[in-house]
Order: C-alpha cells, then structure tokens, then sequence
C-alpha cells in the first residue's frame, strides 16, 4: 500500500499525521509512505526526523488585516496558489498513492483537493472541535472525514462525507506509570500535585498566574507540589521572579524548568493540570484521566482552543477560565477549591477518562482499509 499523507504548518497538524503513518506502518510494514509540506515549515524538520519522505509544496494562507507586510504576503500567497495545483499534481504522478490522508495546514488543501478529484480514496483528519479553513473546505471533496471529537461535525455539511470519531492518537507512553511511581521518580511525596505549562513556547498569562500561585502555597507553607514549565517565552523572566520572591526552582516540593521533557511522568504524577488547550494536550488530559483548569489561547485560528476546552468543560472533566477573565485571585480562588475537595478531582478525573478513546488506532485503521478497498490497488 502507498500512503500520501499531507500536512504543515504547525505540530498539532504535524504530529497527527506522523501518528497515522505509525499506525498503519505497524499493522501493514510494507506500506510506503510520502509526506507532502512546506518547505519551511516545521514539518521540513520533524518529517525526515521521523524516518518519512518529504516533498515540498509552496502554499500560504491570505492574511485578512490589511497592512502593506500584508498585501506583500498575499501577493506571495496568490503566487503560491497559481502554481499549486500543478505541483500538487506531479507529487502524486510521482507517487502514485493508492490513498492520501490529509491532518491540517495550509499544505494539506491543494494535495488532497488534487487527489480527490484524480480519482485517489481521500481522507482528513480533524483535530479541533472547531474545524480549521483547510479542512472544512476538503471536508466537501473528500470520501472519509476522522474526528477527534462529534462536536466538530455542526461545523460541517456531513451529508457530503462519511465520517467517525475516531479520536486523537497520544504518545504511546501516557498513562503507563501509577501516580505513586511518577512521584517517587520526581522526588515529591504523595501531597496534591499540580502540573502547569503553557506548550515549549510558554504562555505570558500562564507563566504570571503561576508566578502568584507558586508564592500562594509555598508562602502558606501548604502541602502541595508543584511542576511548571515556563518555555521559552519565560527564560528571563519567570526564574528572575522566583529569586526575588526567594523561591528555588527545584525543591522537595518544586520543579520548575523551562522545558518538559518527560510529561509521561509529570502527568502520570499531577492531580491537577493548568494548561492551554491545544487538542493534542487535551487528548493526554483524557487519556492519563487528569482533572484540569484550561486557559483556551485566544489568539488562534477560529478561537479553537475554546472550543476544545468546552467538550472538556462540559463534560465535567474541567473549569474553563477564558484568558480575559484571569486573575491571580481567581485562579488561587479555583485551586484552593479543588484542593480542599479531593473527590471534585476524583470526579473531574474520572471524567476526563470517560472521553478517552482507547480504540484509536482501530478506528483509524478502519478507515483506512475502507480507503484501501475503494482504490484501484484494493480492488484487485
């Protein structure tokens, strides 16, 4: 089998579609595989990383604001999509894939558009609870959509698609530790633990909020652990605070770091997680069964990450606080609540777990051997 699978921009597109490709590539070896992206996108990086093939697309998305750097990047733009679909053309003459996926990015909407209507079994992949433009666009060419959650498809016309949530795949290590391991690991004791981040960027509101929690319970002297990664946006700033109020970044009660590079174990280790609400996180939410406080970036496309946090918050698994609205004071206010009211988090958690889909990779291999049956290969 020959897999075309299209993808870019950013690594909540990137990573599903390297995910997919493990998938199939452990239950079929045989398959070959093609990555279509940007050429200076962070797939041109993580693809061959990943051992896959990548060729190139040149495509970008139209800015709406009008500035004069601008109407200088639409013009690019409006190159870039004159020149598209011929490209996206020789890819697949080239490849000739008996199927092609696409997970999001600007990249994904020539080549799977093109696939599409030369006659390839096409698919997408839909991460958000709000669609992005590019795949609700291939959501009326395309034979099969995969959602990561049903609440995305009121965002959809569904009658011109066959569709299932088939959820969102997760690094294979999440949940394989018990809470009393990881914290051994870490060097905390069995006291509440909080886990707070804001991706390997960090997030200015996150990192000022926990600048006030941090100094909140390590000034009562409460019992309460505390891991927080600051990202880069914070390397200056978050560990200068920490000296001036006198606060170490490692302690028997804190590890506060710039990266975190071993979130199996601090999510394993956390009863309560402070993030944003990319759908990749929250898919780890759910699947190590973690209550949460969710700060929805408000700065992306569509207001997604809202949208995300919402399937969570509505289902009881976390408080959804809109990034207008935080206070230090409402935050504290929040984690003293669920602090002093450990079955809240025992029910919050166990909510989050409910939404876990712990048949994915079956779900998605399905549909892949629905795609396989209808090509050309699959027919013989």
């Amino acid at each position: 089998m020959r897999v075309l699978i299209a993808c870019g921009g950013t690594g909540g597109h990137i990573n599903p579609g390297l995910a997919i490709a493990d998938i199939i590539k452990d239950e079929y070896p045989d398959t070959e595989f093609l990555f279509a992206g940007t050429p200076k996108g962070m797939e041109a990086k993580l693809v061959p990383k990943a051992g896959y093939r990548l060729e190139t697309i040149k495509v970008a998305g139209f800015q709406r604001k009008i500035s004069l750097e601008n109407i200088g990047r639409n013009a690019k733009a409006l190159a870039y999509l004159a020149t598209s679909g011929r490209r996206a053309k020789q890819i697949i003459e080239g490849f000739r894939p008996d199927i092609a996926i696409g997970t999001g990015g600007y990249a994904a909407g020539p080549v799977i558009r093109k696939a599409a209507r030369m006659g390839i079994p096409t698919a997408i992949h839909e991460q958000n609870a709000y669609p992005g433009v590019t795949n609700k666009l291939l959501s009326k060419e395309v034979d099969y959509v995969m959602l990561t959650v049903e609440e995305a498809l009121k965002f959809m016309d569904k009658s011109k698609f066959e569709y299932s949530v088939t959820g969102l795949p997760v690094r294979s290590n999440i949940n394989t530790m018990s809470r009393e391991e990881a914290r051994k690991k870490l060097g905390f004791d069995d006291s509440f633990t909080i886990l707070s981040f804001g991706g390997s960027l960090g997030a200015g509101c996150i990192n000022e909020t926990m600048t006030e929690v941090i100094k909140w319970h390590t000034g009562k002297k409460l019992p309460i652990n505390h891991i927080h990664g600051y990202g880069g946006m914070g390397k200056d700033t978050f560990p200068r605070a920490m000296k001036a109020a006198g606060i170490p970044l490692k302690s028997d009660r804190l590890r506060i770091t710039e990266y975190i590079n071993d979130m199996d174990v601090c999510l394993a280790a956390a009863d309560l997680v402070i993030c944003r609400s990319g759908a990749s996180t929250l898919a780890e939410l759910e699947a190590a069964g973690k209550a949460s406080i969710l700060i929805p970036s408000p700065i992306v496309a569509g207001n997604h990450q809202y949208h995300n946090a919402m399937v969570l918050g509505n289902a009881g698994a976390a408080v959804v606080i809109e990034q207008k609205d935080v206070t230090n004071e409402k935050m504290i206010a929040e984690i003293e609540k669920l602090y002093s009211d450990s079955e809240k988090v025992k029910e919050m958690s166990g909510n989050a777990a409910k939404l876990h889909l712990t048949d994915t990779n079956d779900r998605i291999l399905n549909v892949v051997a629905k795609l396989f049956a209808k090509s050309d290969n699959g027919k013989r």
